[in-house]
């Protein structure tokens, strides 16, 4: 089977997501990369979620993990009668898709589509943990290079030679949409906002960027205004963690300040990624608040005075009137007519065909 994580940078690279094997899942920690290059390992599914809701991975590495916490926990019940194996992972499914509030409908996607080649491989007397892997390995490529589709969208919106401003670590589609810009030979200077606390954008996406030989420049989060305005931004794109059918487009936190400023100047937003059946509404959004002791501090060195406070919303979100296009796998779509995308047959990013059910 050839994969489509061929050609990607390191950290796109499947084994270097999360990866199950021997009755251990190793998760790229990306806490500490690229500075350092170290591996997580978890020994039971509980401590793959823990992992997950700790932020070891994050972006869309998380949904990778869950997958491989599903083989993890049929390993973890290998002995017991079928009956009691299904029941086993059909908890293992609820507790590792409920590890971090925010992205609960996307979570429980994969680790159902990883319970349903479970039960296959039960009913057919075949390996469950390997199945899982290589339901996720599909599933993966299948994703992969649904978003590449994506990429060939977005890359259209790009000038020749133009810069384009991010927004934390959308990651596959960095990767997928610096490989179609080297292919349609478009020159781009990519701005990364750190994307503090974590600083996923000066970390990760720069690093892919400059992995994949771009020109990239990380800049401070009160920076995007001046940037936008001095260096004559062409695009503004992100990810989405949710993209409501209303058109609410739900990510880091920092997305919607940056969008406001697209709007201002006149440079599109476009998000990338299909909208979510799970949130017909903004109103089905639980924003995840986390530890605000990690704005008091940047990379574990305290930063404010003892006795002040921190607040810490991982996500925020941005209403459909500054999002010039949602970039599909089937095209750029209207924030504000997002159900045509299910009513011409897709079935998003993490659907269950991509699952493999």
């Amino acid at each position: 089977m050839e994969r489509a994580d061929k050609g990607l940078a390191f950290m796109l690279q499947y084994e270097n997501v999360a990866w199950y094997d021997s009755g251990e899942v190793r998760i790229l920690d990306r806490r500490v990369y690229p500075r350092r290059v170290e591996f997580v390992t978890c020994r039971t599914h509980q401590e793959v979620t823990q992992a997950i809701t700790d932020m070891v991975t994050q972006s869309a590495g998380p949904y990778t993990a869950a997958a491989m916490g599903m083989a993890l926990a049929a390993y973890e019940c290998r002995n017991m009668s079928a009956a009691d194996q299904v029941a086993y992972l059909e908890k293992a499914s609820y507790t590792i898709s409920h590890a971090r509030p925010t992205t609960v409908e996307r979570m429980k996607l994969v680790t159902e589509g990883s319970l349903a080649a479970a039960k296959q491989a039960i009913l057919e007397g075949r390996n469950v943990s390997q199945a899982i892997v290589d339901n996720t390995v599909e599933s993966n490529n299948l994703r992969y290079n649904k978003i590449e589709k994506m990429a060939h969208y977005l890359v259209d919106m790009f000038p020749s030679n133009g810069a384009v401003m991010t927004q934390c670590f959308g990651e596959t589609i960095v990767g997928q949409m610096l490989k179609v810009a080297k292919q349609q030979g478009k020159n781009i200077r990519l701005f990364c906002p750190e994307t503090r606390p974590y600083f996923q954008g000066a970390r990760l996406t720069a690093t892919v960027c400059h992995d994949m030989g771009f020109d990239v420049t990380v800049i401070t989060d009160n920076m995007p205004a001046f940037v936008m305005q001095k260096e004559k931004i062409d695009v503004f794109t992100s990810a989405a963690d949710a993209i409501c059918l209303d058109g609410h487009v739900v990510n880091k936190v920092g997305t919607f300040q940056i969008a406001i400023v697209a709007k201002y100047m006149g440079v599109p937003y476009f998000v990338t990624g299909a909208p979510d059946k799970g949130h017909p509404t903004v109103d089905t959004i639980n924003i995840e608040m986390r530890d605000p002791d990690f704005v008091l501090q940047a990379m574990g060195v305290k930063t404010a005075c003892d006795g002040v406070k921190g607040y810490y919303p991982s996500f925020d979100i941005t209403p459909p009137h500054l999002v010039s296009g949602v970039v599909t796998d089937a095209g750029i779509f209207s924030p504000y007519d997002l159900h045509r995308y299910f009513a011409s047959g897709n079935e998003g990013e993490y659907g269950q065909r991509d699952l493999c059910v």
